[in-house]
Parts: C-alpha cells; sequence; structure tokens
C-alpha cells in the first residue's frame, strides 16, 4: 500500500468517526499520523540522483512572487502584462507547462515574478506535477492565488486545502503552544512537525468584466482580496500597491558623510529577509561593516528629529536615509592584538640590543617596562611608548 493510499484510509476512518471528547485523543493521532505520511510524501524518492525537469529557477531581485491557481484564470496574461515577458495564453487549459519567470520594475525595486503551470485538485498527491509546482511557490515571499470570478468559490477553498496538505499556512502566523493557550490539535502538530511554512496570500479575482457589479464588490470586501481584469486592463495599479504592501520591502538611502544621499540604487529590506533594523542595514552592505560603526544618523518617518542619533537596533521604514559615522583609527586598539604587540616587542629588543643595552636593564611586566638608567629611558620613551 503506497502513502496516498494510507492517508485516503486514515481520512476514511477519520470521516467514520464521532468527534466527542472520547475520541478527541483517536483523533489527534490520526491526525498525526497524516501529518508524518504527508511529509513523507514531499521527501525525494531513496536512491534518486536529485536530477530532473524541475520547475525551479534562480533567485533574482528583492522579492520573489508567485502566480498559482487553477488551469486558464489568467496567470499568463497578468504575467505578460506586468513584467512586459511574453508567455504563452490560449484558450485552452495547460498552456504553460514549465516555470517562467519575470522582472516587475517597481518603485526602485526589482520584484521576480513566476508563471506557474496551472494545478488541479489532487495536487499535494502529485497529481500533474502538482509537488514541483507548490515546491516552487513554498520559495517564494508572497503568494498571488489567482482566481476566476466567474466560478464557484469551491475553488478557493480546494486550492487553500492542497497548499495546506503539503505544509503552508496561507495569512497565519506561527503558533505560540503554551500548556495555558487554547490552541488546537492541529497547531499542536505543527509546532512539533516544524516544517510549516507561514507566508502571505494575496486572493487575485481575474476576469470581474463578465459579472455584474454586486459579485464584483462582494469579492473586492473579502479579506486579502483584490479584483482585476486582464482583459480590460483592470485595477493593476491596485494590484501592484497590494502586493508591495504584503511583501513589507523597506528601501533605504545610504548618505556619504559630507555628501548628498544617493537616491538612485536604494539598498532594500525587508522582515522575511533578515530584518529592517540598522543592523541589518550594514551587514547588506558589508558583514565586516558593523564592528567599525560608531552610530548611525537616520532622517526619515523612523527618526523622533532630523537626523537622530541611532544604535544598531533601530528600526528602519521605508525610504529612510542613513549616514554611518565609523569608529576613528585607534593605535591602541591595533595593538591590543597579541601577535602583533609580540613582533612589536620583537623589533624593540632587536633596537635595544643594536644600542648596546643589556637585555636584562628591561624588566618585562606585562605591557609596561621598568628601565635602569636614562638612556634606557629614552629608548622606551621614544619607541615603546607610541606601540603600547
Amino acid at each position: 500500500m503506497g502513502i496516498v493510499e494510507k492517508i485516503k484510509e486514515i481520512e476514511a476512518e477519520m470521516a467514520r468517526t464521532q468527534k466527542n471528547k472520547a475520541t478527541e485523543y483517536h483523533l489527534g493521532q490520526l491526525k498525526a499520523k497524516i501529518a508524518k505520511l504527508r511529509t513523507q510524501l514531499l521527501e525525494p524518492p531513496k536512491g534518486s540522483s536529485g536530477a530532473g525537469d524541475g520547475f525551479e529557477v534562480t533567485k533574482f531581485g528583492h522579492g520573489r512572487v508567485a502566480l498559482i491557481g487553477f488551469p486558464s484564470v489568467g496567470k499568463s496574461t497578468l504575467l505578460t502584462l506586468l513584467t512586459g515577458t511574453h508567455s504563452e495564453a490560449a484558450s485552452y487549459e495547460f498552456t504553460t507547462l514549465t516555470c517562467i519567470p519575470g522582472i516587475i520594475h517597481y518603485k526602485d525595486t526589482k520584484i521576480q515574478l513566476l508563471d506557474l503551470p496551472g494545478i488541479i485538485e489532487g495536487a499535494s498527491e502529485g497529481k500533474g506535477r502538482g509537488r514541483q509546482v507548490i515546491a516552487v511557490a513554498k520559495s517564494s515571499d508572497i503568494v498571488l492565488m489567482v482566481l476566476d470570478a466567474s466560478k464557484s468559490e469551491g475553488h478557493r477553498q480546494i486550492l487553500t486545502r492542497e497548499l495546506e496538505a503539503v505544509g503552508l499556512r496561507l495569512n497565519k502566523r506561527p503558533p505560540q503552544v503554551l500548556f495555558r493557550e487554547d490552541a488546537t490539535v492541529d497547531d499542536l502538530i505543527d509546532v512539533i512537525e516544524g516544517n510549516r511554512k507561514y507566508m502571505k496570500c494575496v486572493y487575485v479575482y481575474n476576469k470581474i468584466d463578465v459579472i455584474g457589479i454586486d459579485d464584483v464588490d462582494r469579492l473586492a470586501r473579502q479579506p486579502h482580496s483584490i479584483v482585476i481584469s486582464c482583459n480590460l486592463k483592470l485595477n493593476l495599479d491596485r494590484l501592484l500597491a497590494r502586493m508591495w504592501e504584503e511583501m513589507g520591502l523597506v528601501r533605504i538611502y545610504s548618505k556619504p558623510q559630507g555628501q548628498q544621499p544617493d537616491f538612485t540604487d536604494p539598498v532594500v529590506l525587508s522582515a522575511g529577509r533578515g530584518g529592517c533594523t540598522v543592523e541589518d542595514f550594514c551587514n547588506h552592505i558589508h558583514r565586516n561593516l558593523i564592528k567599525d560603526v560608531k552610530y548611525v544618523l537616520v532622517w526619515g518617518t523612523s527618526a523622533r528629529h532630523y537626523p537622530q542619533h541611532c544604535g544598531l537596533g533601530h528600526a528602519l521604514q521605508d525610504e529612510d536615509v542613513v549616514q554611518i559615522v565609523k569608529k576613528k583609527p585607534c593605535f591602541d586598539d591595533a595593538c591590543s592584538n597579541k601577535v602583533t604587540w609580540r613582533l612589536k616587542l620583537l623589533s624593540i629588543l632587536k633596537v635595544v640590543s643594536f644600542a648596546g643595552i643589556s637585555k636584562r636593564s628591561l624588566n618585562v611586566k606585562g605591557p609596561w617596562f621598568e628601565v635602569g638608567d636614562d638612556f634606557t629611558q629614552d629608548i622606551v620613551h621614544f619607541v615603546l611608548y607610541p606601540c603600547l
């Protein structure tokens, strides 16, 4: 019996079992078994080399967005309109057979948009290469679930169920499960498994030009939803703005000391990719820069006054201007290194020996020197002291 058959057998047993306090423990065990089997279903088969025809493409830009939905809902047309990349569109299903990337240039940032092949019911079990499509969606920052506004609401529930079956949790936060918290059995299983990914999802209802205004208003008022029409190019600007808002990208402009800020090439940060603090900004420029930072000056909405002296933990906001003030090079700090100090001491001893002074007249006590005669004191004062 395969993994899919085992999952279906357990689901049938759960459907037959009555839900009450007496069967609550038994149902929890069945849910745990299903979660374990679905995890095994996502693992590659043993003995495989890993090579094959996949959908994965190299990450590019400041963020990644995946278009996911049923066949013939307008994903390829939407990719062409937003990025200019040609993706074949036709009236028949499964026009797109592989992952087609495109780049959205929006607010001085580059966002990678992926057009994925349409998935069908049962994609979590491998039907229609659904597991490969969903695997690419899991590597994205947010998901745009493209739906046909003229179809029933059941498509949205089917896609959500398929994504949750492989460990994707849409528009949810990781549960903080405590013994005092009112958490469900599913939340506890998610925490124990530890392989769930929580990501944002925007439900994009396409083809609103074929339905009535009342239906458009009803769909537009649903949470995490937006209505568009690729045929008439309606509301595409609102879609870009909503996508930008959900991704939470933060543009930070650098200002060299004594110069004007550089507004041409911002440093783009996000909470999902490292964070948005001053420390994250420094690490984005260079990982060793943080050692030389004395303080930073910040202009923008995150500052109380202009400029504000901030530390590494200061949270930056969109379009802030940051000037980094470095520490001045200190000779004492450079000589604090043991290897450097020993090399300099060896060179000084050579000078003392060359001058005819006995090495025994130098009584070494840590970093300080006690000397016996005036000439040796001059040597120590002018040669040793600057190196300590």
